[in-house]
């Protein structure tokens, strides 16, 4: 049966992967995971197969034990091969693995790592709830990866101030400090649509979750 969304984890995150499909169900999406959904006596990659392709969105739970996983690699492979979004819910602060690297860098990441993780899921939901309100996704050809679309009230650059090449890779660089190597596609995004420096940097900030975080990245202006 088609699901909204596949989720992707590793075992040693099972409890944090189920704990989100409850909050997501409980929301009004339909969400398929293994084991549960795995059906009786069925060959277990064949369903794992045909679950992604039936889904809409793939909700990766991603942490160390994911992050050098074989098994997580082949499943988010095999969703940006066929054309699906990739959602990194972030719950520890590691780097992607080369591996993965290729096909995450270009998306869309949340945050779940500060505690309690409940505003996360929110957060979570609403990006969903957006993503799949979009036309439906196109075939994307093998390798491809997507980035999540732009709102409408966002599609249009403003206008205002050109910011110059090298502020830009000033913010790139103060972001990585804090996301690593989704700063750059981050800042191209927000360059897009920002007006002038000053909202460009707070559009990057908002990407934080973290107060913290946030305090970081608005302190380490030159």
């Amino acid at each position: 049966m088609a699901r909204d969304i596949f989720l992707s984890y590793s075992q040693p995150d099972r409890d944090c992967a189920y704990e989100v499909t409850h909050h997501l169900e409980a929301n009004g999406f339909s969400v398929w995971i293994a084991p549960r959904d795995v059906s009786p006596a069925a060959e277990w990659a064949a369903e794992i197969i045909e679950a992604i392709a039936a889904a809409r969105v793939m909700v990766l739970i991603f942490s160390a034990s994911s992050n050098s996983s074989p098994q997580v690699r082949r499943e988010v492979e095999r969703a940006v091969h066929k054309g699906l979004r990739v959602l990194p819910f972030r719950i520890e602060d590691v780097m992607p693995s080369s591996s993965l690297e290729y096909f995450l860098s270009s998306q869309h990441w949340l945050d779940g790592i500060a505690l309690p993780r409940a505003p996360h899921y929110e957060r979570l939901c609403a990006c969903l709830r957006q993503w799949l309100n979009d036309a439906p996704r196109q075939p994307a050809a093998a390798g491809a990866v997507l980035a999540p679309a732009t709102s409408r009230s966002d599609a249009a650059p403003k206008p205002g101030r050109r910011v110059s090449a090298e502020e830009l890779r000033q913010l790139e660089v103060r972001l990585a400090h804090i996301l690593g190597p989704i700063a750059a596609i981050l800042v191209d995004r927000a360059a897009a649509v920002g007006a002038d420096f000053a909202e460009i940097e707070r559009r990057l900030a908002a990407e934080l979750d973290s107060p913290e975080d946030q305090r970081r990245f608005l302190q380490a202006r030159p």
